[in-house]
């Protein structure tokens, strides 16, 4: 059944839903991402769908950043609830946003615990003050939460819920995650957020002390490189999902994959100096990566 189709038989207005898709698309399309959300890669239901997803993501991810601190899980808790309302009842819905959600749910019988995993994330973000991790296996377990869901909903969306495509979907997610710490060590500071492990920060001595000064030391840069490999790995290793899965989502897949390795390819190209300019990939060069997917 189509999304839709749930909804006139639900006796939801077609019109207020196709209205409350169009919504949750221009939320996709109004803010930065490394690669596109749902890009015209992906059949056009599929798109509106992921951003129906992207949309309740991203008023999440809002909420836990931003206001203040002391409403924030609050705020969140209140998101939530919304979440499970619309899961059971997707008529049950106040806002677009969730009313294009909850008929996504219901039209691809969409599994609502990788949403559930991002609400925790979020709760973690919106504790307020320094974030700091101990060891990379706990960034791991915090991108388990705020990334991989993103990419198991993907799959669930093609039809895809086995074991093997979604740890390869994860390793891809999570990549792209770490990916995104690494070009981002100045403004997450700027937030309290450091992301870059205190084993590793101890592994290479001076690291801490270039960290405070936002200085590109010899000891930062052999530590962000470490990273880099580590995260190189976690795309070769995901890189397979685009041999399990079908046509567009696997073009998919490998522009998301090569658009990660550009990134991570950029930072090394600065010499792992990521505090006197972000790395990032250019329109053209972003374009090169889609071409390369498209051609294989």
């Amino acid at each position: 059944m189509t999304a839709v189709a749930a909804v006139r038989d639900a006796g939801v207005d077609p019109a207020r839903l196709a209205a409350a898709y169009a919504h949750c698309e221009r939320i996709a399309r109004g803010h930065y991402e490394n690669f596109t959300i749902g890009s015209w890669l992906l059949p056009r239901a599929v798109r509106r769908d992921l951003a129906a997803v992207y949309a309740f993501a991203r008023g999440g991810d809002d909420l836990a950043d931003e206001g203040p601190e002391a409403g924030r899980l609050a705020r969140l808790a209140a998101w939530e609830a919304r979440l499970e309302a619309v899961a059971a009842d997707p008529t049950a819905a106040d806002d677009p946003v969730f009313l294009a959600l909850g008929h996504t749910i219901a039209a691809r019988a969409l599994p609502v615990e990788p949403l559930r995993d991002l609400l925790r994330a979020f709760r973690q973000d919106a504790g307020g003050g320094s974030r700091r991790f101990a060891t990379f296996a706990d960034v791991l377990a915090y991108c388990r939460r705020s990334a991989n869901p993103v990419g198991r909903t993907v799959l669930a969306l093609f039809g895809w819920r086995d074991a093997e495509r979604q740890a390869r979907s994860d390793d891809v997610c999570t990549a792209l995650q770490l990916t995104n710490f690494w070009q981002d060590v100045a403004n997450d500071l700027d937030r309290g957020r450091v992301y870059l492990p205190e084993e590793d920060l101890d592994r290479f001595p001076g690291s801490r002390d270039a960290l405070a000064a936002r200085s590109a030391t010899p000891g930062f840069r052999r530590l962000l490189a470490f990273e880099v490999e580590r995260t190189r790995a976690l795309f070769a290793s995901g890189a397979r999902l685009a041999a399990l899965v079908d046509g567009r989502l696997a073009r998919e897949v490998r522009v998301f994959v090569r658009g990660g390795r550009a990134i991570l390819d950029r930072i090394a190209a600065a010499d792992y100096d990521v505090f006197t300019r972000r790395p990032t990939l250019s329109r053209a060069a972003l374009a090169g990566v889609v071409l390369r997917a498209v051609l294989g």
